[in-house]
């Protein structure tokens, strides 16, 4: 199997720290390679000049990437936003140019981005997306227990009600679909819908929007061969016995989705960007720049971002 590629992210948060523990737990498992500046990453590294020089022997392996600034932990380097910014880029290079299998995104800090080199957009999947020429994508967040997508994200909860469309609702279903058939071979996805409102409305009294478009949109949805079912009120679809009725819960808006995967397994999520033409995975947590350089960050996500990367590619026969 091609190497995954991990892009470094933040150099002054955890992520440099945690590719060495996972580096430690997985090579013998799968091989991967880290794209960043070795300057950054404090132990023993193999420098590389291609995928397919990696020593699973060795310690971590580092493709370079040349970084203008230096590293304090914990303090970002505004020299090093450019840098960040151009290894995601490179990374989403070698995967589309098949020289990694699959591309693994460390955390980045978004302001330390923006202040540094006027970062435009709202976020890494953003980014990918406009790599990628994708006009529209998908944040999925997973663990072994749950794999459950957002429609609206990084959005006030004030602005929900008007981002929520039927066209987006379809487009974010559709999208979820076709990734969970191509990438975790699903061959008939089952697609359960939380409501936007309290209890999914209960019938009008607490809001509207399930009676008067959600409904119908999944009906139609539904009649087209679809496996989705719902409004279902989202208090009760997060326990044991109902997550085993579906494959992936979509809920309406960011705490809905995120509240229910970080409770089940905290350290272990994964963010995954669904739409894409190549396989992106993430630690579901930030550069936590409180803790770095301490040693103390765990790497359980990391961990199960590359796994599941590994298997996406699998499944699209990388």
């Amino acid at each position: 199997m091609t190497a995954i590629c991990l892009t470094c992210g933040e150099p002054a948060g955890v992520g440099l720290e945690i590719a060495q523990k996972a580096w430690s737990a997985l090579r013998t498992e799968l091989p991967f390679f880290v794209l960043g500046d070795a300057r950054h990453i404090t132990g023993e590294t193999q420098r590389i000049e291609g995928p397919s020089q990696i020593d699973l022997t060795g310690p971590l392996p580092v493709l370079q990437h040349d970084f203008a600034g230096d590293l304090t932990p914990g303090v970002p380097d505004p020299r090093n936003a450019q840098g960040v910014i151009d290894v995601i880029a490179r990374g989403v290079e070698m995967v589309k140019s098949a020289e990694a299998s699959a591309l693994c995104t460390l955390p980045i800090h978004k302001k330390a981005l923006k202040d540094g080199a006027g970062f435009a957009f709202p976020g890494h999947t953003e980014y990918l997306a406009h790599l990628d020429g994708k006009e529209s994508v998908v944040m999925m967040l997973a663990c072994d227990a749950l794999r459950v997508v957002p429609v609206t994200i990084h959005i006030a909860l004030s602005e929900v009600p008007q981002a929520l469309t039927p066209d987006v609702l379809r487009q974010t279903l559709q999208i979820t679909e076709r990734a969970l058939q191509r990438d975790f071979g699903i061959a008939v996805p089952r697609l359960s819908v939380c409501g936007l409102n309290p209890h999914a409305g209960e019938g009008g009294s607490m809001g509207t929007e399930e009676l008067n478009w959600i409904a119908g949109c999944l009906q139609e949805l539904a009649q087209g061969g679809m496996n989705v079912t719902g409004p279902w009120p989202a208090d009760t679809m997060f326990h044991t016995s109902a997550r085993a009725g579906y494959d992936v819960a979509v809920a309406m808006y960011h705490d809905q989705a995120l509240i229910p995967v970080k409770t089940i397994d905290f350290a272990g999520g994964v963010n995954v960007t669904l739409g894409l033409d190549f396989v992106r995975t993430s630690p579901d947590h930030g550069t936590a720049f409180d803790i770095a350089g301490k040693g103390l960050a765990d790497p359980t996500s990391t961990i199960a971002a590359l796994r599941m990367a590994q298997h996406m590619a699998e499944a699209r026969g990388i």
